[in-house]
């Protein structure tokens, strides 16, 4: 353990990660559940996916560039630094007057989500000895159980009574409260070196993936502007893949990457990430436009989803004990895609939850396979390289979510294109308006053509589940971490 580790107070750190954690846990069920209401009021129904995908894209981008700042600086300046800015962003998206600037801000909100979640686990990594760390996983397991409870809740009432701001400024008092519990109660000794950031890998990856979303999304666009994009998307890729090489200090290191338990583990995280974004945004958008009910009961299907994933982390050690790592893993996983085909039967009749159900078995399934892939990737590197490390697997699931959310979104408009005619060829005018999900439910054509078009969405979940299965059956899982995964399944069980 680091001298930083010694002289810190574990506990009351535990507990601001875990303040700090739910703050960007609760603002993916707050923004899902109300989304369909804020776009009803602002307008803009075809930057429905951009919200997200915005705010996922810089999250994704800077997620390696924090985790290498801590690993040079220390944790608590880049954390702190991280939560100032996710503090701006959240304040300035209650405040956007159009969809166009909601999504500039929620890019501001990415920038600083980008340092959170992978630099708080890092402290995890720091303070905790492997046979400890499973325990506190299982505490970090139970902010997300709760936050999916409160979330919805939150996000209900807030949408039907108060300002949808509020659902952005929420994050304001949490953030305050973890910067000064951080400056207070982390303590750690860094002997700093010369800083070697790679700023031109990182625009040259930023520029890439926006090409690659502009690209999947612009489906009226011409053929020579599809083309120009993709020839940007190749081009920039190439030449980030070259910096990363030469690069001192590469925002990804290609050995690091090239490894085949941590590009199996990002590849599985990276494919979990879409199906479960587009989930999480699809959703919503059924279940009160289709099923014609409340943002309150459409946030509680999502819920779900994360109740499933910490009861995942808890069973783990006796499935450990009884299959394995390896089996578990494998088996266990295909709940992802089992709870991905409950999509499929929705129809507008059917109940909330059959929805809700879907949600429970993808998330237990996305609970095995995060909490395997972390821990084994935490452990196959020394501290200098944990930070690293552990940012791949939370640049992984970004980008996932990025992509996900871009090409699913991209999925739906374009099944609405397809199968709106006749009269129901206003559909995106009714999303337009603040009443728009409530008043499609209510008429049969609309709805019809709205339901078809989820479907297709539905659709791509479903693939993108199957192929996470099949991944997660390339991870090695050797003799020496099947015991270390018991151990740690152990210690989070015991919680």
């Amino acid at each position: 353990m680091s001298n930083a580790a010694q002289r810190s107070n574990r506990v009351l750190i535990v507990a601001t990660i875990m303040l700090a954690t739910f703050m960007v846990a609760i603002e993916a069920t707050i923004v899902a559940t109300a989304m369909p209401r804020i776009v009803g009021e602002l307008g803009g129904f075809s930057y429905y996916s951009w919200v997200f995908s915005a705010f996922l894209l810089a999250q994704s981008t800077t997620t390696v560039i924090y985790g290498k700042l801590s690993d040079i600086f220390g944790r608590k300046p880049v954390l702190i630094g991280g939560i100032l800015i996710f503090l701006v962003g959240s304040l300035l998206c209650g405040l956007a007057w159009s969809m166009m600037s909601l999504v500039l801000f929620r890019l501001l909100q990415g920038l600083g989500a980008g340092a959170i979640q992978p630099v708080t686990m890092t402290i995890i990594g720091d303070l905790f000895k492997l046979e400890e760390r499973g325990r506190v996983q299982g505490a970090m397991a139970t902010v997300w159980a709760t936050s999916a409870v409160v979330g919805p809740l939150a996000g209900g009432i807030i949408v039907d009574n108060i300002s949808w701001a509020w659902i952005f400024w929420i994050n304001l008092p949490i953030g305050v409260i973890s910067i000064i519990a951080f400056m207070i109660f982390l303590k750690e000794d860094v002997a700093h070196k010369q800083a070697k950031i790679d700023y031109l890998g990182s625009v040259l990856f930023s520029i890439s993936i926006v090409a690659l979303l502009v690209m999947l999304t612009a489906t009226d666009a011409s053929a020579w502007i599809l083309l120009s994009l993709f020839a940007v998307f190749v081009v920039t890729g190439l030449l980030f893949l070259a910096q990363e090489k030469r690069a001192p200090e590469p925002i990804i290191s290609i050995p690091l990457w090239s490894r085949r338990l941590i590009a199996t583990s990002n590849a599985a995280t990276l494919l979990a990430g879409m199906a479960l974004i587009g989930l999480s945004t699809i959703l919503p958008l059924y279940v009160q436009g289709v099923l014609g009910r409340s943002p309150l009961v459409a946030g509680f299907t999502l819920t779900m989803l994360v109740v499933g994933w910490p009861l995942a982390v808890m069973l783990s050690s006796r499935l450990y004990k009884a299959f394995g790592i390896r089996r578990t893993l494998r088996v266990g996983s295909l709940m992802f895609p089992f709870g991905a085909c409950f999509l499929l039967f929705l129809t507008p009749d059917s109940s909330p939850v059959v929805a809700g159900a879907g949600s429970f078995f993808m998330g237990f399934g996305m609970g095995l396979i995060s909490l395997t892939s972390l821990v084994l990737v935490q452990d196959s590197v020394e501290w200098s390289m944990r930070g690293s490390a552990t940012a791949s697997i939370i640049f992984a699931r970004s980008l996932g979510n990025t992509l996900g959310a871009t090409v699913l979104g991209a999925i739906l408009n374009a099944g609405i294109n397809h199968y709106a005619s006749g009269e129901a060829a206003g559909l995106h005018e009714v999303l337009n308006q603040p009443t728009g999900l409530s008043a499609l439910a209510a008429d049969p054509a609309i709805r019809a053509v709205f339901n078809a078009a989820l479907h297709w969405s539905f659709w791509g979940v479903v693939v993108v589940a199957v192929l996470t299965f099949f991944t997660t059956w390339l991870i090695p899982v050797g003799p020496s971490q099947k015991r270390e995964g018991t151990a740690v399944a152990s210690e989070a069980a015991s919680h």
